[in-house]
């Protein structure tokens, strides 16, 4: 009897790309096509939705590698490659440890297969194209954001406490044809406007802080004074902490750019423009996950700019 393991995820709970369902279905079918003179046992390793492939708390593919090492399954089956590896070296690795073990990784999408000198070669030619492609998608990216924060705009969401986001409009000229005719599009965009009785609460914490040199001696201070969010809520510590490391309230001064260029920060704006009179906008901070905790980015992935209102 041959023993499969089919491994399933999902990166996003969205309509776009395979469901788990499909892709456990296209799995089935595949093995039933392949193996058509073989008994065979399926094991299923669903890690379900919204799992990136280099999310290491991936709790089924971690018990996927636990019983290959012990040799539960002689095949593991997957939908697309990306679905199990992420990186040319992580499935390097995984390959090396597959095949230390006589287990034989196969992809339904590319249809390759690790049991044949062939199929190895194709799969590592398709993960350097894979990873190619990720790389070459964050990259753009990162430089639509690095566009954006030439204009200091506010690119939505949640507001921070002590700001508003203000419509303007902009005006992008574009060339429409070989005659050299333009035409003007005026595009909606958004910027940050201080609300004055919100910056008064920021300031307050800031200096408490500096006081108390505590986050929950801060977060007593707050509820003991009747101090809310702006949305009606007391103040937790994580709300705190996050208004403290925030650079929107920082005062963009010449100690912040020095502070960004040794970090080695993306700065898009003039040493000069630090004079202490405009905020100061990040942007990529974090990572946005859905139904899932936001990530903070390094340091070193953020771009910041100088708010122009």
């Amino acid at each position: 009897m041959k023993i499969i393991a089919i491994y399933t995820r999902k990166s996003k709970s969205t309509d776009k790309g395979e469901s788990i369902e499909t892709q456990i279905k296209l799995c089935q079918e595949y093995i039933e096509r392949i193996f058509i003179n073989e008994k065979i046992e399926t094991l299923l390793y669903d890690e379900g939705e919204g799992y990136s492939g280099g999310d290491s708390t991936r709790k089924k593919f971690n018990e996927l590698l636990r019983d290959a090492k012990n040799k539960k399954f002689d095949v593991i089956i997957c939908y697309r490659l990306d679905r199990i590896a992420r990186s040319v070296a992580d499935f390097s690795d995984l390959i090396e440890e597959l095949n230390s073990n006589g287990i034989s990784f196969v992809s339904v999408k590319e249809q390759f297969d690790t049991s044949t000198a062939m199929g190895r070669a194709m799969m590592y030619i398709s993960s350097v194209f894979a990873q190619l492609e990720r790389e070459i998608g964050a990259e753009r990216i990162k430089d639509n954001l690095r566009e954006l924060a030439k204009t200091g705009r506010w690119l939505g969401g949640t507001t921070p406490t002590g700001y508003k986001s203000t419509d303007y409009k902009m005006i992008k000229i574009r060339e429409v044809d070989e005659n050299n005719e333009i035409v003007k599009k005026i595009k909606k965009a958004h910027m940050l406007q201080e609300i004055e009785e919100e910056k008064t609460v920021i300031k307050i914490i800031a200096q408490k802080y500096l006081e108390l040199k505590s986050l929950t001696a801060l977060e007593t201070f707050t509820i003991k004074n009747n101090m809310y969010t702006k949305n009606g809520k007391f103040f937790s510590r994580f709300a705190l902490r996050n208004i403290l490391e925030n650079p929107v309230y920082a005062i963009n001064d010449i100690d912040m750019y020095n502070y960004f260029m040794e970090n080695k920060v993306d700065i898009f704006a003039k040493k000069e423009d630090f004079d202490g009179k405009k905020a100061i906008m990040a942007y990529n901070k974090t990572m946005q996950r859905r139904h899932k905790a936001t990530i903070k980015n390094d340091m070193k992935d953020w771009i910041i700019a100088i708010r122009n209102a």
